[in-house]
């Protein structure tokens, strides 16, 4: 048992679908899952386990923002010997290409957070990276589901209101979308040698305004959870 998760050894899969919110969590667990279990409800963290065509799964809610998630995937990985965690999250959409309910491929993770400097020091500007083999398997699954995605650098900010930062210059490099948690994911991924991957949907627009309800959030992005949970079998 953590000190986060109170799981004991072996409740938990090797392959973790962490979504942001605990209620999607719990959702996908009700709709997706077969047998599952419920391990985990420190700070209503919900955590579950159970199967995805026949395959054992688990989904761990990792709250909002790069502290949040670093607790839960760290716990995950040195705790409960996870090895493929995906996260399957919001994201607000910026470049034109990009419309609300559209599934995003974090290939990459742009960050302004000071993780990467007080890992590596001044001067070196590391780049939060994918896993390739599942990035992969994850636009297969797309393609095989029938699913447009978009693959690309996403930014992963500290701040959800940030009125200093200049969206336009990343449009322009051909960001595709603002979160706050995959940089830390892949960050943390690559120093424990795990896998990881975000798979995220247009909750909003920044530029065009479009919305979607926290509700609809919760409840309705289901494409993602089908690419995850389908990237999830072959991990």
């Amino acid at each position: 048992m953590s000190t986060h998760i109170n799981a004991q050894d072996g409740d938990i899969a090797s392959t973790v679908l962490m979504p942001g919110d605990p209620l999607r969590a719990k959702y996908i667990a009700e709709n997706f899952l077969e047998n599952a279990v419920c391990y985990n409800t420190v700070r209503n963290a919900y955590g579950y386990t159970g199967l995805y065509q026949g395959k054992r799964v688990s989904i761990q809610a990792s709250g909002m923002g790069i502290p949040s998630i670093s607790i839960y995937a760290t716990e995950l990985i040195t705790e409960f010997h996870v090895k493929n965690l995906i996260r399957v999250g919001t994201c607000g959409g910026m470049s034109p290409q990009i419309h609300v309910r559209d599934v995003v491929i974090a290939q990459s993770a742009s960050t302004d957070s000071s993780i990467i400097n007080n890992t590596f020091g001044s001067g070196i500007y590391y780049a939060p990276t994918a896993d390739f083999t599942m990035l992969m398997k994850a636009y297969q699954a797309a393609q095989k589901l029938n699913i447009t995605v978009k693959v690309g650098n996403i930014l992963s900010e500290d701040r959800f209101y940030n009125d200093e930062m200049d969206r336009q210059k990343l449009i322009d490099y051909g960001v595709l979308g603002t979160e706050m948690e995959s940089a830390a994911l892949y960050l943390l991924a690559a120093k424990y040698q795990v896998k990881a991957l975000g798979i995220l949907t247009i909750s909003n627009h920044l530029v065009t305004g479009e919305e979607t309800t926290a509700k609809e959030r919760e409840r309705s992005f289901n494409d993602m959870i089908k690419i995850a949970l389908d990237t999830a079998q072959t991990a």
